[in-house]
């Protein structure tokens, strides 16, 4: 039973991120309201109406036809029209930024939503248009339906005003850089607020000759059914190591999993089950998957194509606070069950990792760029001066520094530029508090 409600749980978060979920509720909803509505006319809605008020009934058969099938064809060309948007949207963003923001666009509710009343009150114009009959008088027509059709299809006219309000919006860099940073810091605000994860690492156990656990499919691994394994871990008295970060694209038979007794095939199948597996990557449930979006729309804007550093620095600010953020948690999380023990140790990407796979592509693609240069530098002497909770976190950001200011001195020769970008540097030697020293400005 547990492993249903596992492979449901996980089925349906996959689900809700497709482009078609939500507009496949709306038109089952339209369909629901049109038989409700004809349910209502057979009871005499209509007729109800007419002798109490008739100007709200349409009574004439031909009239209703001609404005239903108006409609019908209308929402047609507005769903054609819009669809014809997004994918308009996607490509360009795919193009000009990078394809691994798709997933995020897709997923956007807004749109879903808006396609999907128009789905509705196709579907419901339709329905109410077949159950008018040629020899229908004013009595028999579904009169009040058909004026609940007109409402809709107004409503539909209103949606993609709307619509093209929000598509023209949706597809300014400015707007999905701020989405990606929003969801990337409320994942992280999420994983600092969890738990107590300095006493939780000291409780628990050396993990070194534990029985590892083998993966038995390919993919991105996405999710983790907590409960599902917190409940596992408590029947079988056990505790659990992901071995894997989160986002980490892994191949079958690689181990994902260390516990702190052996399993049988039955329990090992029943922990898989709580891991889910997509292909593709989504940023609220991976916040290291906002870094690298941010990371790849600044090298493609910093490329000869598109030669745009202003999208660039906006990232790399956006970058900063996202590190500022990731420096008040440490390089372990841990998942504790109801009487706060830790039963469940993730891993995690460190910071040193972290930091280095953003300006590695960062340095390779702007080095020649003066100002990016200094953006990067002035972005770690801000990290300098942030709170941290991790002890070493001057010695990585001072090392970090020092291979930027090494392909300046190699890339940029013009000696002003030079002097400017070390300036920067005299800054953070002045708090740097570690024994490492950075690099000097050979004369």
């Amino acid at each position: 039973m547990l492993k249903l409600i596992t492979k449901f749980k996980l089925f349906i978060a996959n689900l809700t991120g497709k482009i078609g979920f939500y507009p496949s509720l709306f038109a089952f909803g339209g369909l629901l309201f049109g038989f409700a509505m004809l349910y209502a006319e057979d009871q005499g809605i209509s007729s109800f109406l007419i002798e109490n008020a008739p100007q709200l009934v349409i009574n004439d058969a031909d009239t209703a036809r001609t404005l239903l099938s108006t409609f019908i064809g209308g929402i047609i060309s507005l769903m054609v029209f819009s669809f014809s948007m997004v994918m308009i949207l996607l490509n360009q963003a795919s193009n000009n930024y990078s394809p691994r923001i798709l997933p995020g666009l897709i997923s956007n509710k807004k749109h879903q939503n808006v396609l999907g009343f128009y789905i509705a009150t196709l579907i419901y114009c339709i329905l109410i248009l077949l159950s008018i009959k040629p020899t229908d008088n004013k009595y028999q027509l579904p009169g009040f339906a058909v004026l609940v059709g007109i409402v809709l299809s107004m409503l539909v006219l209103a949606l993609f005003i709307y619509f093209i309000h929000s598509i023209s919006e949706a597809i300014q860099i400015n707007k999905i850089i701020e989405s990606i940073y929003h969801k990337a810091k409320t994942r992280l605000e999420q994983l600092i607020k969890q738990t107590d994860e300095d006493s939780m690492q000291s409780n628990f156990p050396d993990t070194e000759n534990w029985h590892a656990v083998e993966v038995n499919r390919t993919g991105y691994f996405q999710t983790i059914a907590v409960d599902a394994l917190l409940e596992l871990c408590e029947n079988l008295d056990c505790k659990v190591e992901i071995s894997v970060p989160k986002g980490t694209f892994i191949l079958k038979g690689i181990p994902i999993a260390k516990c702190s007794k052996e399993l049988n095939e039955e329990h090992q199948e029943q922990l898989l089950t709580c891991f889910g597996f997509s292909r593709s990557e989504i940023v609220t449930h991976n916040y290291i998957l906002g870094f690298k979006q941010l990371t790849e729309i600044a090298v493609k804007a910093m490329s000869p194509g598109i030669n745009d550093p202003g999208t660039a620095i906006t990232c790399i600010d956006y970058l900063s606070e996202l590190f500022a953020l990731r420096l008040k948690k440490k390089d372990f999380s841990f998942i504790a069950n109801q009487d706060n023990e830790a039963v469940i140790k993730l891993r995690t990407i460190d910071f040193k990792e972290l930091i280095y796979f953003v300006f590695a592509p960062l340095r390779a693609y702007c080095k020649h760029d003066v100002v990016m240069l200094h953006k990067m530098l002035t972005a770690l002497y801000f990290l300098l001066q942030s709170d941290s909770v991790l002890d070493d976190a001057k010695t990585i950001i001072i090392n970090e520094a020092n291979l930027i200011l090494e392909d300046a001195k190699t890339a940029i020769e013009n000696k002003d530029d030079l002097k400017g970008i070390f300036n920067i540097r005299s800054k953070m030697q002045a708090i740097n508090g570690t024994q490492n020293a950075l690099v000097e400005l050979a004369d």
